[in-house]
Protein backbone atom coordinates (compact mmCIF):
# COMPACT_ATOMS: atom_id res chain seq x y z
CA UNK A 1 0.00 0.00 0.00
CA UNK A 2 1.46 3.28 -1.20
CA UNK A 3 2.13 6.15 1.54
CA UNK A 4 1.49 9.51 0.41
CA UNK A 5 1.50 12.09 3.10
CA UNK A 6 -0.20 15.64 2.37
CA UNK A 7 1.20 18.85 4.16
CA UNK A 8 -1.51 21.54 4.04
CA UNK A 9 0.69 24.65 4.57
CA UNK A 10 -1.50 27.23 2.81
CA UNK A 11 -4.89 27.18 4.74
CA UNK A 12 -6.47 27.83 1.25
CA UNK A 13 -6.24 24.13 0.41
CA UNK A 14 -8.65 23.35 2.94
CA UNK A 15 -11.82 24.20 0.03
CA UNK A 16 -11.32 20.87 -1.00
CA UNK A 17 -10.60 17.66 0.60
CA UNK A 18 -7.08 17.68 -0.26
CA UNK A 19 -5.69 14.26 1.47
CA UNK A 20 -8.57 12.33 -0.45
CA UNK A 21 -7.68 14.23 -4.16
CA UNK A 22 -4.40 13.18 -3.70
CA UNK A 23 -4.32 9.94 -2.24
CA UNK A 24 -6.88 9.02 -5.13
CA UNK A 25 -4.55 10.97 -8.04
CA UNK A 26 -1.34 9.28 -6.73
CA UNK A 27 -2.53 5.86 -6.82
CA UNK A 28 -4.40 5.97 -9.70
CA UNK A 29 -1.22 6.87 -11.54
CA UNK A 30 0.63 4.26 -9.62
CA UNK A 31 -1.65 1.47 -10.65
CA UNK A 32 -2.03 2.45 -13.92
CA UNK A 33 1.77 2.35 -14.28
CA UNK A 34 1.74 -1.04 -12.15
CA UNK A 35 3.05 0.46 -9.38
CA UNK A 36 1.62 -1.27 -5.85
CA UNK A 37 3.60 -0.12 -3.60
CA UNK A 38 5.60 3.64 -2.80
CA UNK A 39 6.12 6.98 -1.22
CA UNK A 40 5.24 10.50 -2.33
CA UNK A 41 5.12 13.79 0.05
CA UNK A 42 2.85 16.67 -1.16
CA UNK A 43 3.37 20.11 -0.09
CA UNK A 44 0.32 22.36 -0.35
CA UNK A 45 1.18 25.71 -0.79
CA UNK A 46 0.86 29.06 -1.51
CA UNK A 47 2.42 31.31 -4.43
CA UNK A 48 5.12 32.81 -2.73
CA UNK A 49 6.33 29.10 -1.40
CA UNK A 50 6.44 27.89 -4.72
CA UNK A 51 8.24 31.02 -6.28
CA UNK A 52 10.88 30.09 -3.64
CA UNK A 53 11.26 27.08 -4.59
CA UNK A 54 11.15 27.41 -8.29
CA UNK A 55 13.73 29.92 -7.87
CA UNK A 56 16.06 27.75 -5.58
CA UNK A 57 15.47 24.51 -8.01
CA UNK A 58 14.66 25.89 -11.48
CA UNK A 59 16.19 29.40 -11.39
CA UNK A 60 12.91 30.65 -12.51
CA UNK A 61 11.77 33.02 -9.51
CA UNK A 62 8.32 33.20 -10.46
CA UNK A 63 5.29 31.15 -9.07
CA UNK A 64 4.26 28.10 -11.40
CA UNK A 65 1.56 25.25 -10.75
CA UNK A 66 2.97 22.70 -9.57
CA UNK A 67 6.50 21.38 -9.32
CA UNK A 68 7.72 18.03 -8.69
CA UNK A 69 11.23 16.52 -7.36
CA UNK A 70 11.90 12.24 -8.28
CA UNK A 71 14.40 10.85 -5.42
CA UNK A 72 16.07 9.48 -8.63
CA UNK A 73 16.40 10.30 -12.46
CA UNK A 74 14.18 7.50 -14.51
CA UNK A 75 13.26 9.11 -17.79
CA UNK A 76 13.75 7.21 -20.47
CA UNK A 77 16.68 7.36 -22.94
CA UNK A 78 14.62 7.45 -26.01
CA UNK A 79 12.42 10.18 -27.18
CA UNK A 80 8.97 8.92 -26.01
CA UNK A 81 10.16 5.65 -24.22
CA UNK A 82 8.46 3.85 -21.29
CA UNK A 83 10.92 4.87 -18.19
CA UNK A 84 11.38 1.73 -16.83
CA UNK A 85 9.09 1.00 -13.16
CA UNK A 86 11.26 2.34 -10.27
CA UNK A 87 12.77 -0.05 -7.92
CA UNK A 88 13.11 2.29 -5.04
CA UNK A 89 9.73 2.64 -3.34
CA UNK A 90 10.48 6.74 -2.56
CA UNK A 91 9.95 8.05 -5.46
CA UNK A 92 10.04 11.83 -4.45
CA UNK A 93 8.10 14.93 -3.63
CA UNK A 94 5.81 17.07 -5.33
CA UNK A 95 4.34 21.32 -4.45
CA UNK A 96 1.66 22.59 -5.72
CA UNK A 97 0.45 26.06 -5.35
CA UNK A 98 -2.94 27.46 -4.57
CA UNK A 99 -3.09 30.83 -6.52
CA UNK A 100 -1.89 29.63 -9.63
CA UNK A 101 -4.25 26.18 -9.67
CA UNK A 102 -7.20 28.83 -8.71
CA UNK A 103 -6.40 30.84 -11.43
CA UNK A 104 -6.17 27.80 -14.15
CA UNK A 105 -8.68 26.32 -13.00
CA UNK A 106 -10.50 29.31 -12.87
CA UNK A 107 -9.44 30.67 -16.43
CA UNK A 108 -10.21 27.35 -18.06
CA UNK A 109 -13.93 27.22 -16.71
CA UNK A 110 -12.89 23.95 -14.66
CA UNK A 111 -13.41 22.77 -11.65
CA UNK A 112 -10.39 23.77 -8.17
CA UNK A 113 -10.79 19.38 -7.18
CA UNK A 114 -10.52 18.19 -11.47
CA UNK A 115 -7.52 20.47 -12.49
CA UNK A 116 -5.58 19.82 -9.01
CA UNK A 117 -5.97 16.33 -9.81
CA UNK A 118 -5.24 16.87 -13.25
CA UNK A 119 -1.84 18.74 -12.07
CA UNK A 120 -1.17 16.05 -9.25
CA UNK A 121 -1.59 13.12 -11.96
CA UNK A 122 0.92 15.90 -14.26
CA UNK A 123 3.88 15.26 -11.13
CA UNK A 124 3.04 11.97 -10.40
CA UNK A 125 4.21 11.13 -14.08
CA UNK A 126 7.20 13.03 -12.86
CA UNK A 127 8.31 10.91 -10.05
CA UNK A 128 7.68 8.02 -12.10
CA UNK A 129 10.39 9.51 -14.99
CA UNK A 130 8.08 10.76 -17.44
CA UNK A 131 8.81 14.59 -18.64
CA UNK A 132 7.76 16.97 -21.69
CA UNK A 133 10.71 18.61 -22.79
CA UNK A 134 11.24 16.14 -26.06
CA UNK A 135 8.33 15.96 -28.58
CA UNK A 136 7.55 12.11 -28.27
CA UNK A 137 7.75 12.63 -24.58
CA UNK A 138 5.07 15.30 -24.30
CA UNK A 139 3.13 13.23 -26.63
CA UNK A 140 3.31 10.19 -24.29
CA UNK A 141 3.03 11.94 -21.24
CA UNK A 142 -0.36 13.97 -22.54
CA UNK A 143 -1.54 10.66 -23.30
CA UNK A 144 -0.97 9.22 -19.83
CA UNK A 145 -2.86 11.99 -18.28
CA UNK A 146 -5.77 11.85 -20.66
CA UNK A 147 -6.08 8.58 -20.22
CA UNK A 148 -5.22 8.43 -16.19
CA UNK A 149 -8.19 10.91 -15.74
CA UNK A 150 -10.43 8.98 -17.82
CA UNK A 151 -10.47 6.06 -15.29
CA UNK A 152 -10.97 8.79 -12.53
CA UNK A 153 -14.31 9.92 -14.46
CA UNK A 154 -12.69 12.94 -15.48
CA UNK A 155 -12.56 14.80 -18.79
CA UNK A 156 -9.43 15.51 -21.35
CA UNK A 157 -7.31 18.66 -19.75
CA UNK A 158 -6.29 19.03 -23.61
CA UNK A 159 -9.64 19.00 -25.39
CA UNK A 160 -11.40 21.92 -24.01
Amino acid sequence: MSEIDVLIEDAAWNVLDLEALCVRAVNATLAYRGVADAEVAILACNDARIATLNADFRGKPRPTNVLSWPSEERGAEKDGGIPDTPDDLELGDIAIAYGVTASEADAAGISMADHTTHLIVHATLHLLGFDHERDGDAALMEGLEVEILGKLGLPDPYNR
